[in-house]
């Protein structure tokens, strides 16, 4: 038996439904366990790939099976994704407060799965198997439960608390809210907030429609957006940690989205520190502002000629 139809054994007898049991579920899980045709299972190891680098490369070079660079979303989506509910990966194991969408994304075989896997084909396979069906629930379950801890809390003028998904960048949208509007934009009201898994986590629609902004649209909407009334300022804001400052392309995009929308309308980049700010500093537009979450009560603005104003 190849090791490709062994893998195909193993996702089958560890529970993995029939969709997650073809041949490019069996070639990610030989890469994950870093296992090639001559090895031995017990061999199996643990190290944390990327998809294109890393799991499709070990394909490549260890199987000859060539899979064209659009085939990674497969990869994530109808692998990866179900290996990391059934409890057989990791994701972001090395960083764990990764952005979902961010660059350095990678998978790990778990633990327990590793050592389930290293039993295959000797007498304590059987056990092994049983010993895994009866843990990952628990640990599934505690992943999950490890999630929401980690997730941050952002309290809105209101009183309402809204959870964002771990990671950086939602760090800095909660720190815009709370420490930048708390400064420069007092008395403001949030419409619209992103979260990295639910775009529209808080939108004001009815507000947003009263504005003349098409939220039919919303996916052009920055970050957040917040409304000062008592000046009639719309704060269009960014929060960037590792793309997405207020760029010259990036606010005639927005002019054109928001043309019916007569406010005056102020461009903010937000970042996490000033190593991230000085990444982009030569993408940044002119007569936008920035704000900078490790000195939050400072504003760079760019030009020079006015600071804090509509465009």
């Amino acid at each position: 038996m190849s090791k490709i139809q062994e893998a195909q054994v193993i996702l089958r007898e560890l529970g993995l439904p029939d969709a997650q049991q073809n041949e490019i579920s069996a070639y990610t899980l030989l890469a994950l366990c870093n296992i090639k045709e001559n090895d031995k299972w017990s061999k199996a190891c643990r190290k944390s790939h990327g998809v294109s680098k890393g799991i499709m490369n070990f394909i490549s070079a260890n199987y000859q099976k060539e899979y064209a660079p659009n085939t990674r979303e497969t990869f994530r989506r109808q692998v990866l994704h179900q290996f990391v509910q059934a409890g057989i990966a990791d994701y972001n194991p090395d960083i764990p407060d990764l952005p979902v969408n961010s660059p350095r994304a990678h998978y790990a075989i778990s633990e327990i799965a590793l050592e389930t896997i290293k039993t295959y084909r000797t007498r304590i396979w059987k056990r092994s198997l049983e010993n895994f069906s009866s843990k990952i629930g628990g640990l599934k379950e505690k992943y999950s439960k490890d999630r929401e801890m980690s997730r941050v809390p952002l309290k809105l003028s209101d009183g309402k608390v809204l959870m964002l998904s771990p990671g950086k960048h939602n760090e800095v949208q909660a720190a815009v809210v709370d420490e930048f509007a708390s400064r420069f934009a007092q008395g403001s009201r949030l419409l619209y907030v992103g979260d990295t898994e639910k775009k529209d986590l808080h939108i004001d629609k009815e507000a947003l429609e009263r504005m003349g902004i098409p939220i039919t649209e919303h996916s052009k909407l920055p970050d957040i957006v917040i409304y000062d009334e008592s000046k009639n300022w719309l704060y269009l804001i960014e929060a960037v940690t590792s793309h997405g400052p207020m760029t010259p392309k990036r606010i005639v995009e927005l002019e054109e989205f928001l043309k019916d929308c007569n406010v005056g309308k102020i461009y903010v980049s937000a970042f996490p520190d000033f190593s991230e700010f000085k990444k982009h500093t030569a993408e940044i537009a002119w007569d936008t502002e920035v704000w900078i979450m490790e000195f939050p009560e400072h504003m760079i603005h760019f030009n020079g000629d006015r600071f804090l104003g509509p465009r």
